[in-house]
């Protein structure tokens, strides 16, 4: 802007609107030299920064004028070309560049802690649910229902089953059990509640966990009950049995030397 432009528009405007300098004056608080200096464009009379601008900002208010333009022809009269784009007073900073990497570095960290914090939690549960598992099979019979009867379980060998059954029966002594005729092995292939009586004596009476195998002796005869009879695989005398009932279904079956099918020669298998 060609010098003076700025200051006599200034004094044009006021003129025109009928406005004296001691009006203003009194109006704006703004000291007269002040404003003689503004309309005389006499910078060296006026403070710089943000005083001059909030000078010019006051009177543009006060005479009705668009505030923003008027001081862009301030910014040029006075030469202050980084003031003439009317970028604010205080514009927010830019963010450092290294912000950014710092949060994509710390999402990497959290995403890198989730993927082997998930894989150490799953390796321990399989190593959790192996160890139950191998429990169960260790022992798989409640130690109440235990044969005979544990130190301190307050069992009565008249109403319990045993633990392994394979070593003896209620009843039988060990060299009638080496003898017994009959042996009845029972795999499961799921859990589920398994009763077994031999020869009338209570041998089993509790749940089998899935991958067992037991096998009980008679003389006579056994009397098999499963509350699932698809997850019971009865062998006797190492012939597979029919199964206990329909898949699913709780089932009772009585086994003695008459299912026994005879092999060449005419004798059973032992």
């Amino acid at each position: 802007m060609a010098k003076g432009g700025f200051g006599q528009r200034l004094k044009r405007e006021r003129e025109m609107r009928e406005v004296s300098l001691d009006e203003l004056t009194k109006s704006t608080r703004i000291s007269q030299r002040f404003l003689e200096a503004l309309e005389n464009e006499e910078w060296s009379k006026l403070p710089g920064g943000v005083f001059g601008r909030g000078f010019v900002r006051t009177i543009a208010g006060y005479l009705g004028l668009d505030e923003e333009e008027l001081l862009g022809e301030y910014d040029l009269a006075r030469g202050d070309l980084s003031r003439g784009s009317a970028k604010p007073d205080n514009p927010i900073p830019a963010t450092p560049a290294w912000i950014p990497a710092l949060v994509v570095a710390v999402v990497l960290a959290l995403l890198v802690g989730l993927f082997f914090g998930g894989r150490y939690a799953l390796r321990w549960y399989a190593a959790h649910r192996s160890a139950q598992h191998t429990s169960a099979l260790a022992d798989p019979v409640d130690p109440a229902l235990a044969w005979p009867p544990r130190a301190g379980s307050g069992a009565s060998p008249t109403t319990t089953a045993i633990a392994n059954p394979a070593d003896s029966t209620p009843g039988l002594a060990a060299s009638d059990s080496a003898d017994a005729p009959l042996d009845l092995s029972v795999s499961t292939s799921a859990a589920t509640h398994v009763r077994i009586l031999a020869d009338d004596k209570l041998l089993l009476d509790g749940e089998l966990p899935a991958g067992v195998n037991r096998h009980f002796p008679a003389h006579d005869h056994f009397e098999v009950t499963a509350a699932d009879s698809s997850a019971v695989l009865l062998e006797l005398n190492h012939q597979v049995m029919r199964p206990l009932g329909p898949p699913g279904a709780s089932g009772t079956m009585v086994l003695s030397q008459t299912d026994v099918r005879p092999v060449a020669g005419g004798n059973t298998q032992p």
